[in-house]
């Protein structure tokens, strides 16, 4: 019975370890992550043999220890993991509970069979089947909210693991074991299969949610495209009309300034080059970088900060083909941009200025913008990013821009200074 249980709670151990490796995205590299797993793994294989060798008839000693090695196991995963918040601690939580499953596995088989060879095979296949269901089922759903949140807590889906393996310790381990009631192994399995079944069903109907959220943006995405495609023809319409005009009248400028020179009135043919000079400047079309879509979004920015009289300075340096998705990146100078106009617009003239430099080369990606503000900027204390007061539905637009960096392997940092914010999203390719 002690080699029975020795061996299973190693398998466990084990399949922890390959459990979070495989569904956390690491913060060190390969080796460092492996050797970490193994060095937890080990601990708590010696906690195993304290408890199930040294102390077999201590509860105690069997109560601390488990919790121990409880903390050590979700440690470990919030240790390896990149990004180390309660989306990470849930799949952490989630895997104590599948590993769980082989455990148990293992006792009802040797209840039944009274074969301990039979219940150790048992074991390994059912902790095989989970993982490999689990990870081509749900591997990529829980890898995708491990990079993006979209504004969704995990806190409270927490509780959901901590309850199955509290109602699992309950059924088959402490106080008392499978072995003690028998008659619970029914209930044990029922449990099994309504926590596999829960699993699968919650976390596809969020990743339903979080695709619906996607396809918003995107359509606010296409949405602002659009209209500052529409905005732009306008403009060059406008301009084609105008210049047309001004060559009609170019005929009757010329029989002026002729007529100028003739009396040697240089000063006003210098009136009227400076009057033909602006119409031009007027009706000239601003083309800020090559990608048509960049510069759509920041043609219509412009013209919403030319609304409030603000002051927007661009540095824009990109081409035609871009290292990124074009759309998200538009979507995300769209979003930094209209966050800083709202905060300027209510500020003094002299205030009312927004510089952006946006550069996007082969290299390197680089978005580096400053504008004054006034008030108190709220912070989120997870993302270092600034949070937004105004309530639902906003805020999403600075979590995109914090995927979108993610996405790259990027950097985002924050200043407040003087009155003046500043943020800066760089990415080396």
């Amino acid at each position: 019975m002690t080699f029975l249980k020795n061996v299973s709670y190693m398998l466990s151990h084990v399949f922890f370890m390959v459990f979070i490796y495989l569904f956390l995205i690491h913060r060190y590299s390969k080796r460092k992550t492996i050797t970490i797993c193994f060095v937890s793994c080990s601990v708590m294989n010696l906690l195993d043999y304290l408890k199930l060798n040294l102390y077999p008839e201590s509860g105690p000693v069997y109560f601390f220890t488990t919790i121990v090695q409880i903390a050590i196991a979700q440690f470990t995963g919030l240790f390896i993991s990149k990004r180390r918040d309660s989306r990470v601690l849930f799949i952490s939580l989630s895997a104590s509970n599948y590993v769980i499953v082989g455990s148990i596995t293992a006792s009802i088989l040797y209840i039944l069979t009274e074969n301990v060879h039979l219940a150790l095979a048992g074991n390994l296949l059912m902790h095989l089947v989970i993982l490999a269901v689990l990870f081509c089922k749900i591997g990529t759903i829980f890898r995708k909210f491990c990079e993006r949140d979209l504004g969704k807590s995990w806190w409270e889906l927490c509780v959901i693991p901590v309850f199955f393996f509290c109602s699992f310790s309950c059924l088959a381990f402490f106080p008392y074991t499978l072995y003690d009631y028998p008659e619970n192994i029914l209930v044990s399995i029922f449990l099994m299969v309504t926590m596999l079944v829960s699993y699968v069903v919650v976390l596809r109907y969020l990743d339903s949610e979080t695709r619906q959220v996607e396809g918003y943006w995107k359509n606010v995405m296409f949405e602002s495209y659009i209209k500052g495609l529409e905005s732009q023809n306008y403009l060059v319409e406008q301009s084609e009309q105008n210049l047309k005009i001004l060559r009609h009248d170019m005929r009757h400028y010329s029989m002026v300034i002729n007529s100028l020179l003739d009396q040697e009135e240089y000063e006003e043919i210098r009136n009227i080059a400076g009057h033909i000079n602006e119409v031009v400047e007027e009706n000239k079309v601003y083309r800020y970088c090559e990608n048509l879509v960049v510069n759509t979004i920041l043609l219509k920015i412009t013209e919403q900060a030319r609304s409030f009289d603000i002051a927007l300075h661009l540095d824009v340096r990109i081409p035609r083909q871009i290292s990124v998705n074009e759309y998200e990146f538009a979507m995300v100078l769209a979003n930094l941009l209209e966050n800083a106009v709202f905060v300027v617009k209510d500020l003094i003239s002299a205030e009312k200025y927004i510089n952006a430099k946006i550069h996007c080369t082969a290299e390197h990606l680089l978005i580096d913008m400053e504008n004054k503000y006034s008030g108190k900027i709220h912070f989120d204390s997870m993302t270092g990013l600034p949070k937004s007061i105004r309530g639902e539905g906003h805020g999403l637009g600075m979590q995109s821009v914090q995927a979108f960096s993610d996405k790259l392997g990027g950097n985002i940092d924050c200043y407040c200074e003087n009155d003046r914010f500043r943020i800066i999203l760089f990415a080396k390719f």
